[in-house]
């Protein structure tokens, strides 16, 4: 069943568990939706890549360029899922109406993962610009309190109520697609040609390198799916939802391309694998001195607290569908008095909070941030190429039965995407660390699937049955 959201504020005669009419104040519009699509997709993860990408060279360019095909692939698929199920949860909708409750529980509990470890990680990116003005020593136990405040604000502006939920999404977004619109033009006349080499500094052969760069640069992409997961709060879903994603996604990728071409130019390999700042460093090189480069960093701390407001409220969207499905206990789709899910915001902030103290018992910063980069891109991957199947498995069943439209574009897509997804996985792995740090991402992964089985076993009598997947539109 299409999980629907009672939105608070719907005004009298809004019947709970129906859908919201087109119209209903709180509500995302399409501005609003792609403010979402940008502001989730754009967080901390593009502005610390150049220090990430560093430890394979200017190669990675390639890696960006590639893993901005799988992106735009994954748009146009999520897009073309939307709009023939435009149900709460995205992914794991897709995946249960298509495979059952036991493949729907094991994407559910993926992404959830997803949706937390990356806000670990968005937080920990956040709080490396954070200390651009204080704790510039990086003392530890002050970094981690700085990323646990990191985690807990946005929890706690959520837990207030989504009444200004859309509002503040698009204000963090304008302010965040300026500073890169600005790398992206400005920043290309800066270009040191010589900076580009040498080209991969990583030991490794370059498709070892392009691959390693692809599965660091998938996080940056991370959030195509985040209007179709909040489907109960988008006005016309079956319409604005495809739009705000292929369209968010493009505007996303025309920056980050751009943006991270520039940086790579301006400035040297060397330093950027020592940065905790990167783009404020680029700024910096640009201008001369360092009031660029607070400048950046007060932009890139916006950025932050904005995606992890749009993420933390990711976090608790998907269980609620679940959870409303009997896939995840019951607990989750309790509504406060604001009308928010408070279980699956508290419960969220708590597996990110406890993954961000564990990584930072053995790794600075920068290490720690990467490892949590490459964890969410294998959970997030896992739903992605579900979502691909269950796309490749309807349009063949559809060209079975019936004549329909643009088969082959939707079967290339769907076959990009799920290609990209077994990549952005294979080569998910801590490159130039011992063997712990290198397989980590897996480790800690794989730890996090494991704990869904207990919670799959008490729920399997709990869980409905899914509707049949509706008809080609």
């Amino acid at each position: 069943m299409a999980h629907k959201i009672d939105v608070p504020g719907a005004g009298p005669g809004a019947v709970p568990g129906e859908p919201a009419k087109a119209g209903t104040p709180h509500q995302f519009g399409l501005t609003a939706a792609m403010a979402l699509i940008v502001g989730s997709i754009i967080g901390v993860g593009i502005f610390n890549l150049p220090s990430s990408l560093a430890a394979y060279g200017p190669i990675t360019l390639v890696s960006m360029a590639l893993t901005t095909v799988g992106a735009l692939a994954l748009a146009l698929l999520f897009a073309s899922l939307s709009r023939r199920l435009p149900a709460d949860g995205g992914p794991y909708a897709y995946a249960r109406v298509a495979f059952g409750n036991r493949l729907g529980f094991a994407n559910a509990w993926s992404y959830w993962i997803t949706a937390w470890a990356g806000n670990a990680a968005i937080a920990v990116g956040w709080v490396l610009y954070v200390e651009h003005f204080v704790n510039t020593g990086h003392t530890r136990w002050i970094t981690v309190l700085l990323v646990l405040a990191g985690l807990w604000l946005p929890a706690a502006v959520n837990l207030s109520g989504v009444k200004n939920m859309g509002s503040v999404q698009v204000i963090t977004t304008i302010i965040k697609f300026v500073v890169l619109a600005f790398m992206s033009t400005v920043g290309l006349f800066f270009i040191a040609s010589a900076n580009f080499h040498p080209w991969n500094v990583s030991g490794e052969s370059a498709i070892s390198a392009i691959g390693g760069g692809m599965a660091i640069a998938l996080f940056s992409y991370l959030g195509v799916e985040t209007a179709a997961v909040a489907a109960a709060k988008v006005r016309n879903p079956d319409r604005n939802i495809p739009r705000a994603t292929v369209l968010g996604t493009i505007a996303c990728a025309v920056v980050y391309l751009l943006s991270l071409t520039a940086v790579f130019g301006i400035v040297p390999t060397s330093t950027l694998a020592k940065a905790t700042a990167p783009f404020s460093d680029a700024a910096n090189a640009i201008f001369g001195g360092t009031w660029a480069g607070n400048l950046m960093a007060l932009a890139v701390i916006i950025s932050g607290l904005g995606a992890l407001n749009g993420w933390t409220m990711i976090c608790a969207e998907m269980p609620l569908a679940a959870a409303d499905d009997g896939l995840f206990p019951e607990r989750f789709k309790r509504m406060s008095g604001k009308g928010v899910p408070t279980f699956g915001i508290i419960a969220s902030t708590v597996l990110a909070s406890i993954a961000v103290v564990i990584n930072y018992l053995g790794s600075n910063g920068v290490t720690v941030f990467t490892t949590l980069v490459l964890m969410t891109g294998i959970t997030a991957a896992i739903p992605y190429g579900f979502s691909a199947l269950a796309q490749l498995k309807w349009r063949w069943v559809d060209h079975k039965t019936v004549q329909t439209p643009r088969l082959a574009r939707d079967l290339i897509v769907a076959g990009l995407a799920l290609v990209f997804s077994i990549l952005f996985i294979w080569y998910s792995r801590n490159t130039g660390h011992s063997f712990w740090v290198y397989w980590a991402p897996f480790f800690l992964a794989g730890g996090a699937l494991l704990l869904g089985i207990p919670v799959y076993l008490a729920q399997r009598r709990h869980m409905t049955q899914p509707e049949p997947v509706p008809p080609y539109r």
